[in-house]
């Protein structure tokens, strides 16, 4: 009698299992809102004790201005398209760009998922490039380690990029769409959150809106400069000095 209780507990379970994943709701269109997060207090820190101008010049940042500068944005996407566009009332308001690329939020970045392609308006100091190439190739390692993201339960992966840079993403797989922030993409879902822990730069979604998109809201701004690829822009800044470089790598992502 027990083995027959058993096995009916079962069915029921595996029943309802089955029922759930037969109605499983997927969001395959709508409005992702992002905020990023930049601790400038590490950002700032001088490398080098024995430097009492930069020391000085850190002690009253600290002490005048707020740790953590915020930048909001949008990602508009469907099964085949995103476009994302940050919030231009932020870096109009905040001083963060003054101190190089990885303390701002300028770039409008659109995808083509079904070309493998991305187009990106970058402002690099003040002259515009249009860049357009294939998505970049992440080589993402999968974890275990889960977490909810505005609503959304989302798995960790991690990755090198641009040979230095630590990435941790997480994406989740009940927003089908292989795509992200900035030019973030390659998971098997939408990426909610991104850290880049050296960097001190964090994307996290805060709201996420199912909705039908315009194609209109899915185009970059008209503009009149030439596209370029990624190695062009990459052969431009890496003729520039040692700390350019360094405030501008992450204007690569």
């Amino acid at each position: 009698m027990k083995n027959i209780i058993y096995l009916i507990l079962i069915f029921i379970c595996a029943h309802a299992v089955s029922a759930n994943a037969q109605f499983a709701h997927f969001t395959n269109n709508g409005v992702i809102e992002y905020e990023k997060s930049v601790n400038m207090f590490a950002t700032l820190k001088p490398k080098n004790d024995d430097n009492v101008w930069q020391k000085e010049f850190y002690d009253k940042y600290k002490s005048t201005q707020p740790q953590f500068i915020k930048y909001r944005s949008k990602l508009y996407f469907n099964t085949n398209q995103s476009l994302f566009k940050p919030n231009q009332e932020d870096n109009n308001n905040s001083k963060g760009g003054y101190w190089g690329g990885n303390t701002s939020q300028i770039n409008q970045v659109s995808t083509d998922f079904s070309a493998s392609q991305f187009t990106t308006l970058k402002k690099v100091f003040e002259e515009d490039f249009l860049i357009k190439d294939s998505l970049r190739k992440i080589d993402w390692k999968i974890t275990s380690e889960v977490r909810n993201i505005a609503g959304f339960n989302c798995r960790r992966a991690n990755a090198i990029i641009m040979d230095s840079i630590y990435v941790v993403a997480f994406y989740t797989d009940q927003i089908p769409v292989s795509g992200g922030p900035e030019s973030f993409t390659g998971l098997p879902g939408m990426i909610l959150g991104i850290a880049l822990p050296y960097e001190h730069i964090t994307w996290f979604a805060t709201k996420i809106s199912e909705m039908p998109i315009d194609p209109k809201d899915l185009t970059l701004p008209a503009t009149k400069k030439q596209a370029i690829t990624l190695n062009a822009l990459k052969e431009k800044i890496s003729s520039s000095s040692d700390w350019l470089k360094e405030s501008l790598k992450t204007l690569m992502l």
